[in-house]
């Protein structure tokens, strides 16, 4: 069978690893920044996309987060929010994304007074108008940063908790791995665990497989953002496959920041190989002009992957979304019987070949 684009594109998908202020559309981003006065390097969408997405001779952590000195500043308003959430869920639907998880850090949207509660409820009010719109199926992350004090950690997994009910699912920690560590921020991810919430954690991205072993060992995470580096340690390889825990992988912004020198050098065929629990996500749609669909594409075309690969991919985001089990056994049969029809056996489809059903 011929893997294109287009089929590609009719695939049930998930995105468990998308930032909000990093996917927004270059038209909204012009908009709200002239609404906001930031000065915007910019005044076309063509000038946007060429100021934020990353060039090829420019790859690394620092290049990648300069977008985010624009998009920030306007993204300090309840109407803000709501429209960016909205539209990106809308954006996921239109490519047969089913399950998307939003992430991003309400510590970073208060400059203009907003509390906590005011973001969560503009941000939930943008993906339910979108749900009821397209029936894609959305959550929240909420990230605390390395960068700050583990006090603000705790207080936005308080927050996490106060607020869960408006579809947040799960805490995250996010930024600068290096002289960061996440043990420093234990108490907030105790705090989650305590209460029967998800975590999620960003590991082995621009650091070794400590970060991860600190994700899992000390912060309890039960996904890994990113983890390009796990394969370094591979006991602790072993372990996370043994334990079936998800690596939310994303090629184009691993490659963008320079995670990997070029994209046949990611470990994700080697995770897929190995039977880890591998999942394709887009990080930052604006800023790595990409999309779900892209991204599987991007892995049929670098390893060579053929259509059993993909569907593997596609049915280990939906085992890993942060959804109740009932709920997440139902849409993993239902993706299942669709993969049937574009071209899988059944029973190849929900074991993988590997005998993991969920």
């Amino acid at each position: 069978m011929k893997i294109d684009y287009d089929w590609l594109l009719r695939l049930p998908k998930t995105d468990l690893h998308v930032h909000m202020d990093g996917s927004m559309r270059p038209a909204t981003l012009l908009e709200l920044a002239d609404a906001a006065g930031v000065d915007l390097p910019a005044k076309t969408e063509e000038e946007v996309r060429r100021f934020a997405v990353v060039p090829d001779d420019e790859r690394s952590l620092s290049r990648y987060l300069l977008a985010f000195r624009f998009t920030l500043p306007a993204l300090q308003t309840a109407p803000a929010l709501e429209r960016v959430a909205y539209e990106l869920a809308v954006d996921a639907a239109a490519e047969n994304v089913r399950v998307m998880e939003v992430r991003y850090s309400p510590l970073l949207h208060r400059e203009q007074g907003l509390h906590h509660r005011d973001i969560i409820e503009a941000v939930a009010a943008g993906l339910k108008r979108a749900e009821a719109e397209t029936g894609i199926c959305c959550g929240q992350i909420l990230c605390g940063i390395r960068q700050m004090t583990p006090d603000r950690s705790l207080e936005l997994a308080r927050a996490t908790l106060m607020y869960r009910d408006r579809g947040i699912v799960a805490f995250d920690l996010a930024g600068e791995e290096k002289d960061y560590p996440a043990k420093k921020h234990r108490e907030a991810f105790y705090y989650i665990l305590n209460h029967n919430l998800n975590s999620t954690l960003h590991a082995g991205e621009a650091f070794g497989p400590e970060s991860i072993s600190q994700a899992l060992h000390y912060c309890g995470a039960h996904r890994i953002g990113h983890g390009v580096r796990l394969w370094e340690d591979e006991n602790l390889m072993e372990y996370v496959n043994d334990h079936r825990i998800p690596l939310e992988i994303c090629l184009s912004s691993n490659l963008d920041t320079g995670a990997v020198k070029e994209l046949y050098d990611h470990p994700a065929r080697k995770y897929l190989d190995l039977g880890l629990r591998v999942t394709l996500n887009t990080d930052n749609r604006l800023i790595s002009d990409t999309t779900a669909t892209r991204e599987l594409q991007r892995a049929v075309e670098t390893f060579g992957l053929d259509v059993g690969d993909v569907h593997e991919i596609v049915l280990n985001g939906f085992k890993s979304a942060f959804l109740p089990h009932a709920r997440k056994v139902e849409l993993v049969r239902q993706v299942v019987a669709e993969l049937e029809k574009l071209g899988l056996p059944a029973r190849h489809a929900y074991t993988n070949g590997r005998g993991d059903h969920l």
